[in-house]
C-alpha cells in the first residue's frame, strides 16, 4: 500500500486539505515541515508520535523540515482553556537549543527556526502585507478560538494564527515547502496558511493533521496532562519510559504500537491477536517498550530497563548498580528517617503498616525485606552505612510492594 493507505490504517490522518493531497502523499517529493514551539526544553511522548510521521514521510520519498518555533513561541498559541503563560526570551532561547539537539540526534533532519524570519518583522508592513488578506469572521470560526471567545482571549493569541501562516509563506518561498503537518489542534492555524499563499500568491499549499495521541480516558499525552514522558532521559529514565508502555491500558496498545512504531501491518496485527487472546503474555506491551525505547535511546538502555524491571520482580537487587537503583524506584513510595531508626517504628511512620503490632508479625513472618535482604530479627535498626550509596535503603513488604528510604 501506498504511504496515504499506510497512515490511514495507522488511524494518522485526520483533516486532509484537498483530495489531490492523496495521490501527491503516494508519488512521494513534496517538501513538508512539522514544528512545535519552545515551550519546554525536552521533547515529550507526544511530540514524538508527531515528529515520526516526518520519518514515515521521508522514507516515503518526501523532504522534511522540522520548525522550533523560538518566534511564535514568544507569543503562545491559544489553549482551549485559558492564556498560556508568557516566557522569557532567555527561556524560549534554551529551550529551542535542547530541542534543537533532541530533534537532530533523533531524526537526523534540518531544522529551522522562524525566529529568524519573524524577528525583523515590522507591524506596519505585516499588517499591510499579510494582515490584509485575514478575514476576521473567518479567524473567529477557528475552533480555538471560538472555544476561548466567552472566557476571553488577547490579541496576543489571537494574532498567532497569523504568525504560523506566515510561516508556511515563508517556508514555501524559501524552502520550496507545500505540505504542512500537525495535531489535529492545528487545523485552523494549517488552514489559514493555505489560505494565505492562494491569496496572496495564487498558489496551492498543502496540509494534514493527525489525531492527537491520548490515553483511555481521552487526555492527551503531555507536559499540562498528568505526568509527562519526556524523552530527555535525565527527565524520564528508560525504566520509567518502559514501565510505562509495559502498562499501558490493554485497549490502547495497539493504537499506540500503530503511532510509534514501525512494526508492519501484520507484524501489529499479530500483536493484536495476541493481546486478544493471550493478554496475560503482554507481548504488545512489551513490543512497543522495545521499538520506542530503541528508538529514542538505544538497544542498551532498552536492555538496562529490562534487566532493572526483572530484578525488582523476581531477582536480587543488590546486583543493580546505584543509579539503577534510583531509577528502579523514581516511582516508589518515599520517606525519610533518621540513622538508627528502628525498623519496626520506620515501617510505621513509612505507612508500609498501619500499627506495631502488624509490623512484629510480618518481620516475624519474614515478609519483610530490606535492601534485599529478609529480616527477622524485631530489633532490626536501619543505618546509613547498610543504605546503597549511604543514602537510599529499599523495604518490600511481601512480593509486589516496595517503599524507597532516604536518610535526614
Amino acid at each position: 500500500m501506498g504511504i496515504y493507505e499506510e497512515l490511514e490504517w495507522r488511524g494518522l490522518i485526520k483533516d486532509v486539505s484537498s483530495p489531490e493531497l492523496k495521490d501527491k502523499l503516494n508519488a512521494g517529493g513534496m517538501t513538508f515541515y512539522i514544528g512545535t514551539d519552545p515551550t519546554g526544553d525536552s521533547l515529550h511522548i507526544g511530540h514524538f508520535s508527531s515528529f515520526l510521521i516526518s520519518k514515515r514521510l521521508k522514507n516515503a520519498g518526501h523532504n522534511p523540515i522540522l520548525l522550533i518555533g523560538g518566534g511564535t513561541g514568544l507569543i503562545g498559541d491559544p489553549k482551549p482553556d485559558a492564556e498560556r503563560p508568557m516566557i522569557t526570551v532567555e527561556e524560549v532561547n534554551h529551550n529551542f537549543e535542547c530541542l534543537k539537539k533532541q530533534a537532530e540526534k533523533l531524526f537526523g533532519f534540518e531544522v529551522v527556526n522562524n525566529y529568524e524570519w519573524l524577528k525583523d518583522l515590522d507591524i506596519i508592513t505585516f499588517l499591510r502585507d499579510v494582515g490584509k488578506y485575514f478575514n476576521i469572521g473567518y479567524m473567529l470560526n477557528k475552533d480555538i478560538v471560538r472555544r476561548r471567545l466567552e472566557e476571553g482571549i488577547t490579541y496576543t493569541e489571537f494574532s498567532y494564527m497569523t504568525l504560523q501562516a506566515y510561516d508556511f509563506l515563508h517556508l514555501h518561498n524559501e524552502k520550496g515547502v507545500d505540505l504542512q503537518v500537525a495535531g489535529q489542534d492545528q487545523w485552523g492555524n494549517i488552514t489559514a496558511g493555505i489560505e494565505l499563499c492562494r491569496k496572496k500568491q495564487n498558489e496551492e499549499i498543502y496540509g494534514f493533521t493527525m489525531p492527537l495521541l491520548t490515553r483511555a480516558d481521552g487526555q492527551k499525552f503531555g507536559k499540562t496532562n498528568g505526568k509527562a514522558i519526556w524523552l530527555d532521559a535525565e527527565k524520564t529514565s528508560p525504566y520509567e519510559m518502559y514501565q510505562f508502555f509495559i502498562n499501558s491500558e490493554d485497549d490502547k496498545v495497539i493504537d499506540y504500537l500503530k503511532f510509534l512504531t514501525f512494526l508492519s501491518k501484520e507484524e501489529i496485527e499479530e500483536l493484536e491477536r495476541s493481546n486478544r487472546e493471550e493478554p496475560h503474555l503482554r507481548l504488545a506491551h512489551k513490543a512497543l517498550a522495545r521499538e520506542v525505547i530503541t528508538f529514542i535511546h538505544g538497544e542498551e538502555a532498552y536492555k538496562t530497563a529490562v534487566r532493572i524491571a526483572d530484578t525488582f520482580f523476581k531477582g536480587d537487587i543488590k546486583e543493580l548498580s546505584y543509579e539503577e537503583l534510583k531509577a528502579g524506584t523514581a516511582d516508589f513510595e518515599k520517606g525519610l528517617i533518621d540513622d538508627g531508626t528502628p525498623l519496626i517504628d520506620a515501617l510505621v511512620s513509612l505507612k508500609v503498616c498501619s500499627s506495631k503490632r502488624e509490623a512484629r508479625d510480618l518481620i516475624s513472618g519474614s515478609s519483610i525485606a530490606v535492601n534485599g535482604n529478609k529480616v527477622t530479627d524485631l530489633d532490626h535498626v536501619l543505618k546509613k552505612e547498610d543504605a546503597f550509596n549511604r543514602e537510599l535503603a529499599i523495604i518490600k513488604k511481601g512480593k509486589k510492594y516496595w517503599y524507597a528510604v532516604n536518610f535526614n
